[in-house]
């Protein structure tokens, strides 16, 4: 019996390591030409100046050129949507926006068949916590300041939000569910038309991401009333948290990187170890801090419980 064993254990074993050193000559060709790195928003938001800075460090570290390519609409589903139906080879990886993208599959009303389990979710880039802000003659100044107004005139303040279900429209839902009290919600397709509104006088708040409003605040243009985050933001450490203010309030946006579900494990490891090398990049650090935008890198297991709380966050909130 042992005879005739012995030459089927050793013709599998023979199989086994052909198929490991596959895998290993695949992961060593990795990559061979241009990656495409999609972003879902336009050129020039936030996500786009976080990807375009990514991909300087990211080229270095894969020896080829990683170029962004801006697929806008859809809430940011067009580009999700092609990134999902891409050959799961690793040439085209692209930007995720959490919560923003959970409302283009969870709201029943849009029914798509793409969802979290669409992609093989790679690394957490930025995590860009929210913030208030308003005009610097407002009369608000602080969060305090907005429940008050708005307990004494339900509806009576204008705030502007990017878009519906996205992270500053969870921000106020928490508020408005918490705290009792109700706004008047303006959803425009970016940051930079909520702000154009605050500074014209057509609404009395913006929720943003501080990333996308350090400058501004910095240079006076805009005032903050406080940061949506656990502790205060390094680039804005004289505003305070909601938290501090006595409103348990947290919101924010998580920009990670993904390719499409069926991506072989091996090629997930090039990549993964590619971006870990290109975070760690000292000039992407510096241009990090120059730009406001806060590392905050989680992978594996870490990154998909990351993004399966706040998918369920954003079903509580939104009632889906």
């Amino acid at each position: 019996m042992q005879r005739r064993l012995l030459p089927l254990m050793l013709m599998v074993s023979l199989v086994s390591i052909g198929l490991a050193g596959d895998d290993a000559l695949h992961a060593a060709a990795y990559p061979t030409k241009p990656i495409t790195l999609i972003v879902a928003y336009g050129a020039g938001g936030g996500t786009d100046v976080t990807a375009r800075l990514l991909a300087s460090s990211l080229q270095r570290a894969l020896g080829q050129p990683v170029i962004v390519t801006n697929v806008t609409g859809g809430g940011g589903w067009l580009g999700w949507g092609r990134l999902a139906q891409s050959a799961p080879d690793g040439y085209t990886i692209g930007y995720i926006n959490v919560p923003n993208m959970f409302a283009g599959y969870l709201d029943p009303q849009i029914g798509r068949k793409e969802s979290l389990e669409s992609f093989v979710t790679i690394m957490n880039h930025v995590t860009d916590p929210g913030v208030w802000i308003v005009r610097p003659d407002s009369p608000l100044r602080s969060v305090g300041d907005v429940i008050s107004s708005l307990r004494q005139r339900p509806g009576g303040l204008v705030i502007a939000a990017h878009g519906y279900g996205g992270d500053d429209h969870l921000g106020v839902l928490q508020v408005e569910k918490r705290y009792g009290v109700r706004f008047s919600v303006i959803h425009n397709d970016s940051t930079a038309v909520s702000i154009s509104q605050l500074l014209g006088g057509h609404v009395d708040i913006v929720g943003a991401n501080v990333g996308e409003v350090t400058s501004l605040i910095r240079q006076g243009e805009v005032r903050a009333l406080g940061v949506a985050w656990r502790e205060r933001s390094p680039f804005l450490p004289d505003v305070p948290t909601f938290r501090e203010q006595g409103y348990d309030v947290i919101y924010f946006v998580g920009r990670g990187i993904a390719a499409p579900a069926g991506t072989p494990p091996d090629i997930v490891g090039v990549l993964t170890a590619a971006l870990e090398r290109a975070v760690a990049d000292p000039e992407h650090l510096r241009r990090l801090e120059e730009l406001g935008l806060q590392l905050d890198t989680m992978r594996g297991a870490e990154y998909q419980r990351f993004l399966k709380e706040n998918e369920q966050m954003v079903k509580d909130l939104m009632g889906w």
